[in-house]
């Protein structure tokens, strides 16, 4: 990862170095040990890879409107927005790859093809409580997290669900962004009350809310221990940037998944809205605010 860039910019390679304890360069380009397919080692290197590529992306760029990131993305969304320096976010996104690589014997898959309803029935129709949705990528891709076998007791279901074209492992070593996280994120939340947040730029669209992060610096701690337990809300933000006016997205690196997740979701028309859907909404936020330490 990032092979063209290290060497361009050694400033913030050498600032990588310092924070991780080891080699940022030779761990991403030569992955000893494969420890690249460990979380503890994964989300940090992402991390930096992402921001390498964003210096050289200032080069050609015009100035974003918005900036937004899928899970750890958002890390390098409110770096690129200015809310925090390089070498602290670095320091949160380790102690968070730490704390998540420490909740086990959990897995998650994308479920491609069916809507989210035909998802949720399916689930509690055949009893999977330990299983939520823990991304909404599409209108059409989900993806599962939860323990490993029911995951597996699932799966056949699934592939004989009409409409579903894919019942898809995701290689991560543990139940993100679902209820077993939910220790990972309160030993979070002492890591990330140490650190200063300065001030948003330009706007960063949260995973948790699916809306953009407040000024309230606390709100913004807040999101990112919760973001490490709740689902990404990855439809329902495009969705808000598209209604907010936003017409070209772009994305940085070398895969363009999120592209067509975008494609997806911005071509897509949509039923008409239940008009209780607000009014539920207020009574869900009254009952259990997302953005609050609980």
């Amino acid at each position: 990862m990032g092979r063209s860039l290290f060497a361009r910019f050694p400033d913030l390679r050498r600032r990588a170095d310092r924070v991780l304890g080891y080699p940022s360069e030779e761990f991403c380009l030569e992955n000893p040990e494969r420890r690249l397919s460990e979380t503890a080692y994964a989300q940090p290197a992402i991390y930096v890879v992402n921001a390498l590529r964003w210096s050289a992306a200032q080069e050609d760029l015009p100035a974003a409107d918005s900036f937004a990131g899928h899970s750890l993305g958002v890390y390098n969304a409110l770096y690129t927005a200015g809310a925090f320096d390089f070498e602290i976010l670095l320091t949160l996104v380790r102690s968070r790859a730490e704390l998540m690589s420490q909740t086990g014997g959990g897995a998650m898959a994308a479920v491609v093809g069916v809507s989210e309803q035909i998802v949720e029935e399916t689930r509690k129709r055949h009893g999977a409580t330990d299983v939520v949705i823990a991304n909404h990528n599409a209108p059409e891709q989900f993806v599962l997290s939860g323990s490993r076998g029911e995951l597996a007791r699932l799966r056949p279901v699934f592939e004989k669900t009409e409409g579903v074209r894919g019942f898809v492992p995701v290689r991560v070593s543990g139940p993100f962004h679902a209820p077993p996280m939910a220790r990972a994120a309160e030993r979070f939340r002492s890591v990330r009350d140490s650190v200063d947040v300065g001030e948003l730029r330009t706007p960063v669209v949260s995973n948790v809310t699916g809306r953009p992060f407040g000024a309230d610096a606390q709100e913004v701690r807040a999101l990112l221990a919760e973001q490490i337990a709740w689902p990404v809300r990855w439809s329902d933000f495009i969705r808000y940037l598209r209604d907010a006016g936003v017409s070209v997205f772009t994305e940085r690196g070398e895969s363009k998944v999120l592209t067509s997740l975008i494609d997806r979701i911005t071509t897509t028309r949509e039923a008409a809205p239940d008009p209780r859907r607000h009014l539920i909404e207020r009574i869900h936020q009254a009952r259990d605010p997302p953005a609050g330490d609980r």
